[in-house]
């Protein structure tokens, strides 16, 4: 049977430091360099040094950081805050000027921090072959296809950020084909490839990852990334790629080595050993290297404080009503407030009870109260500061443990997930749509309707069709897990749903009788303005340093 890959970041702490996220360097120390007698003198040290590589990990999960709750850029979720906490999401959405060539990527920018994390993989790959006699080719390999997934999840990052990148890779020794023949020493002057020659790169090293990694680790290796894990990754990346068939046959391919959905999907959630967790990390608040998070602090109710030792709780991010109406009643009829909405919650599917805590949900044995005046209720979003509550009058219940207590001293420890098997299939359902095939892009779609107890959609009569079922299958499934923003980028349609909008929530007023009403209302104030996304968005500036110092960049993305 095939062993998750859970990242035992706690083990590895006392080796390294990494930077709190995507604007930060790796602290650099003589270990980070793969040279010298001592990385390479014993394979213990050498194995922790590959250790070193997974708190790539740590950053790339929506839940380790709540600054870098990418859906919170999207509609399906309102930040509560203007700009405290280092939060710029209402920024960016309500501003026009956040972005600009200076600041290239803004909360997004990462260009420094990968390229010093691709460097490092190629000092790796281009020290590694002089040592295969020292630990055999065989076991080296297999660390080597580790090394190149990691390669390939920084510049995957990067491309879906800019487009085309510059490839450095021959300091690595490896796809020759991608460096440029007047430069053989990958210097520093070296032109941009285009994006289809820089996703090639991102696939030609998931592939050497997936074929050479193995199907299952000793036990006390497990945490490493194993063949479904790296097929899974790539299936993600080939859909990026726009390459249909290899991003169906790499999720073909992750089924085979074990990718499977999980029996119920709260057990996702509760259940990191689920063959259907790929790709999680693992946080502990218990012993001096624990590695925590605060997800709690920034995600339970407000209502929740009494409960937790007065515990401070931020409730910086609530679902949006474009989230919540999105989930389906359990017979699989679509949710409408003109029929449902005296009862809105009642009878809905199962992912909705697991990612969404509403009005008068039961939550560690008192009922949640949003409504005026309740424990939990709703603030309206201003755009100064921070109010410590929802501004939708949803919270997330995603990621959060029911009961767990310990939080509030020691850090949170829920799981984090990077990849999981449902996202594979919808993946692979998306690309055989696009390939033509309808019939079995349906039959994989329904797989995931089915695990909830949905009813089957019949064949879509044509791609736009089946499009629209993707999208709301992905928006229902992955909801808080770090795919909408990228998404609506990826289909070009985030001009239409976040430019020139605002979200919804609901105000919940209880009657004398002990009732509910609900009124659906705006919650960015449009008029103060609505949300903008320029077609320029789609490919941020690339900083000013790289063309400044890369005589052979050539042109910045264009509106920059």
């Amino acid at each position: 049977m095939m062993k998750k890959t859970f990242i035992r970041l706690a083990i590895f702490a006392s080796l390294f430091s990494v930077a709190t996220g995507c604007n930060g360097f790796l602290d650099r120390t003589p270990e980070d360099k793969f040279t010298g007698d001592i990385i390479w003198g014993n394979q213990e040290a050498f194995e922790y040094n590959i250790y070193n590589f997974y708190a790539y990990l740590k950053y790339a999960t929506e839940i380790s950081d709540p600054g870098s709750f990418t859906d919170a850029y999207s509609d399906l979720v309102k930040s509560s805050s203007w700009s405290q906490y280092n939060h710029s999401f209402n920024q960016v959405l309500l501003q026009a000027a956040v972005f600009s060539k200076e600041s290239g990527a803004g909360p997004f920018e990462c260009w420094t921090t990968n390229y010093t994390r691709i460097k490092r993989c190629n000092e790796f790959l281009v020290e590694a072959p002089k040592h295969y006699d020292t630990f055999g080719k065989d076991w080296l390999t297999i660390r080597e296809a580790e090394v190149r997934f990691f390669r390939a999840m920084c510049y995957f990052q990067l491309i879906r950020l800019y487009g085309g990148v510059v490839l450095r890779t021959e300091e690595g020794g490896l796809d020759q084909g991608f460096v440029e023949e007047n430069n053989p020493n990958d210097a520093n002057d070296k032109p941009r490839s285009t994006e289809k020659e820089s996703w090639a790169l991102v696939l030609s090293d998931l592939n050497f990852a997936a074929q050479n990694l193995p199907s299952s680790w000793e036990k006390e290796q497990s945490g490493r990334i194993t063949k479904a894990g790296a097929y899974g990754y790539l299936s993600r990346a080939a859909l990026w790629a726009g390459e249909w068939k290899a991003a169906a046959d790499a999720a073909d391919s992750c089924a085979k080595y074990g990718g499977a959905l999980a029996s119920s999907y709260d057990k996702v959630f509760s259940d990191q050993s689920v063959a259907e967790n790929l790709i999680t990390v693992t946080f502990s608040s218990s012993g001096q290297t624990g590695l925590t998070h605060r997800h709690d602090q920034f995600f339970r109710p407000i209502g929740d404080g009494p409960f937790h030792n007065n515990a401070t709780l931020y409730c910086a991010f609530g679902p949006t009503a474009e989230m919540v109406d999105e989930y389906e009643m359990a017979d699989g009829s679509t949710f409408d407030w003109a029929v449902n909405g005296d009862d809105p919650y009642t009878g809905r599917e199962p992912r909705f009870y697991a990612t969404v805590l509403y009005n008068d949900a039961l939550w560690e044995g008192r009922r949640i109260q949003t409504y005026a005046g309740g424990t939990d209720a709703r603030q309206n979003f201003k755009r100064t500061g921070a109010v410590q509550s929802t501004t939708t009058g949803y919270f997330f219940r995603k990621f959060l443990t029911e009961d767990q207590q310990g939080w509030e001293k020691n850090g949170s420890s829920h799981f984090g997930i990077f990849l999981r098997y449902a996202e594979v299939l919808l993946n692979k359902a998306e690309a055989l749509a696009q390939m033509g095939d309808l019939a079995n892009a349906t039959i994989e779609l329904n797989k995931v309707r089915e695990r909830v107890g949905l009813p089957g959609r019949a064949t879509a009569a044509s791609l736009e069709e089946f499009m629209g079922y993707i999208r709301h299958e992905r928006i229902v499934e992955l909801a808080g897990e770090g795919f909408r923003y990228w998404d609506l980028r990826r289909w070009r349609l985030a001009e239409d749903v976040i430019n020139g909008q605002v979200v919804h929530g609901v105000d919940v007023t209880k009657k004398p009788d002990g009732t509910f009403s609900y009124t659906r209302i705006d919650v960015d104030d449009a008029s103060k303005g609505t949300r903008v996304f320029p077609e320029r968005y789609y490919r941020f500036a690339i900083p000013i340093a790289e063309e400044t110092n890369n005589k052979l960049f050539g042109e910045n993305n264009e509106g920059w």
